[in-house]
């Protein structure tokens, strides 16, 4: 392991440009339930028939006690050592980048500076109606209205997520694929299974990054990386950040 991680802090202390692509593996040692582990009532349903359109608008009250039941879970959570590694890196360099496809706003509690978050939040509402409200951000647990509503015109209001079957923010795919020209890609804690976030390794590899995995399993992108690592990002990153304090 001593190895591998000495060569990715090699190419980290050489590169001017480094962004990180992050997953559910991120968050775990967190405590934030994956996506998929709900259990209890949450058991029964499947993740892909509550996050979608069609599952709001049969019952957006069934559709917001899941939601609810998450923000509560993650509310108690806190950044751990991954999470702040990598904010310490954005706050000490502005060509430092962090794409992540959670929803659990860790990230932005940890400090991430210029942080891409391609699939939302869980903290933010917009409204059901596309009544031209802007999102907000309301961390109140659990919140007031159930379901909530929207501060604007006082319908429905919905998590400002990306749900199965609707697409990415323009905005949110360009600035990944801006940061995909960097001189170090890793990707940490996602089985880089869902595009396009699955294709952000491909396209840094094109643009002649060297590119790193972080999981604590083989996944899809294993054989395609430079360099692959199996284990913990909270005890790999640190080790990585200590290594980078060492001089040469």
């Amino acid at each position: 392991m001593f190895h591998v991680i000495e060569r990715l802090a090699e190419e980290l202390r050489r590169a001017r440009r480094v962004t990180v692509l992050t997953g559910a593996g991120v968050s775990a040692a967190s405590g934030v339930p994956t996506f998929r582990g709900a259990g209890g009532l949450w058991g029964s349903f499947r993740a892909e028939d509550l996050a979608t359109p069609e599952a709001f608008a049969r019952d957006p009250r069934l559709v917001w006690e899941w939601y609810e039941w998450r923000r509560a879970k993650i509310a108690s959570c806190e950044p751990n050592a991954a999470h702040e590694v990598l904010a310490r890196w954005t706050i000490e360099s502005p060509h430092h980048t962090v794409i992540t496809q959670n929803v659990d706003d860790l990230h932005v509690r940890a400090g991430t500076q210029r942080l891409v978050r391609l699939h939302g939040s869980i903290w933010e509402l917009t409204c059901w109606n596309d009544c031209g409200a802007p999102r907000w951000r309301d961390e109140r647990v659990p919140l007031p209205a159930q379901p909530a509503t929207c501060t604007s015109c006082g319908g429905l209001a919905r998590p400002a997520v990306v749900w199965f079957g609707e697409s990415l923010s323009s905005d949110d795919v360009n600035a990944a694929l801006a940061a995909c020209s960097c001189d170090v890609f890793m990707t940490i804690g996602t089985s880089a299974l869902v595009y396009p976030a699955a294709g952000l390794v491909q396209h840094a590899t094109a643009k002649g990054a060297f590119t790193a995995e972080i999981n604590l399993e083989v996944t899809p992108a294993s054989s395609a990386v430079d360099l692959a690592i199996q284990g913990n990002a909270e005890l790999i990153l640190p080790e990585i950040a200590a290594h980078l304090l060492k001089r040469v």
